[in-house]
């Protein structure tokens, strides 16, 4: 039977559709988040073919020329193609984003494993770190680490990442205290398996579950922080394309009636922020055993 696209699609659309009366309001909520994070990620990937100048082009047409025509999204000081800069902006905020919340979700989840199960010194004095670190506000100490890096794409990863990690290990150490106790745990240590095999083997997959909902919504605050950096002037530098910088560099023009310059760079980081935080939303709802009760 030759594959045929329609009844892909429709085979798509019904299963979709069945998923919504599972579980109601929740499932449409994801399916928006994804929708919006699949286009921006779309928009990252082929910026090349969508942009249609260079997005450090100085020469595509009026200085602070208004929305509409040849540039959709008008034109900066410098001349250079609000949308174009937009497109290729996008690539910057998802690699930031989306790498600093890997590297806290691995950070994270591997301390809070050992902290929890091996427990003692070790696991006190590493919860007493995390907790002083949990204690700060996320965008202070961000802050006070890019200070400290400096600008540059390696170290605004790190400065955002560093934020995040208190979060996972708080919630899997929790979870390893809970589930070192079960009964099958004991099993397991009654046959001779060793601790790395405990640790990774039963309760490792036990608890990865609920880190997913939690690297969602954690993307979706890693945009907004590296936003804040970058337009504070402690994230990027100017040469790299970024809704931030725009978002800095427009702001001295709103009094003079340029609205474009912000407006359109900020619409895009509240956009991005929104479907990673529907996503997250819905995958905690579809996730929770007592939906699945009803």
């Amino acid at each position: 039977m030759r594959y045929s696209p329609a009844a892909g699609i429709g085979w798509a659309i019904s299963r979709c559709a069945g998923l919504g009366k599972k579980y109601g309001l929740e499932w449409w909520i994801l399916v928006a988040g994804a929708i919006i994070i699949l286009a921006i990620v779309s928009m990252a990937l082929f910026a090349g073919s969508i942009a249609p100048f260079s997005p450090h082009d100085q020469d595509t047409g009026p200085q602070l020329a208004p929305p509409g025509g040849e540039h959709l999204m008008g034109t900066d000081n410098l001349q250079r193609d609000v949308w174009s800069r937009i497109v290729h902006g996008s690539r910057t905020i998802l690699r930031v984003a989306v790498l600093a919340a890997i590297i806290s979700s691995v950070l994270g989840i591997t301390l809070g494993l050992i902290s929890g199960f091996s427990g003692g010194f070790f696991d006190r004095v590493l919860s007493l770190v995390m907790d002083s670190v949990y204690s700060f506000p996320g965008l202070i100490l961000a802050i006070a680490f890019a200070a400290m890096l400096g600008p540059g794409v390696i170290n605004i990863t790190l400065s955002v990442a560093v934020i995040y990690i208190p979060t996972y290990f708080r919630l899997v150490r929790g979870q390893t205290l809970s589930i070192k106790e079960e009964l099958y745990v004991e099993a397991a240590k009654a046959i001779g398996a060793s601790g790395s095999t405990i640790l990774w083997q039963y309760i490792f997959p036990n608890v990865i579950a609920t880190t997913v909902v939690v690297f969602s919504l954690n993307v979706a605050d890693a945009i907004m922080i590296e936003a804040a950096l970058t337009y504070l002037g402690l994230g990027l530098p100017p040469s790299i394309v970024d809704w931030g910088m725009d978002l800095s560099m427009g702001k001295k023009f709103l009094p003079s009636g340029q609205w474009w310059l912000i407006t359109f760079p900020g619409a895009m980081i509240s956009l991005l922020a929104v479907g990673f935080t529907m996503l997250g939303e819905g995958l905690a709802e579809i996730l929770n055993p007592r939906l699945l009760e009803r």
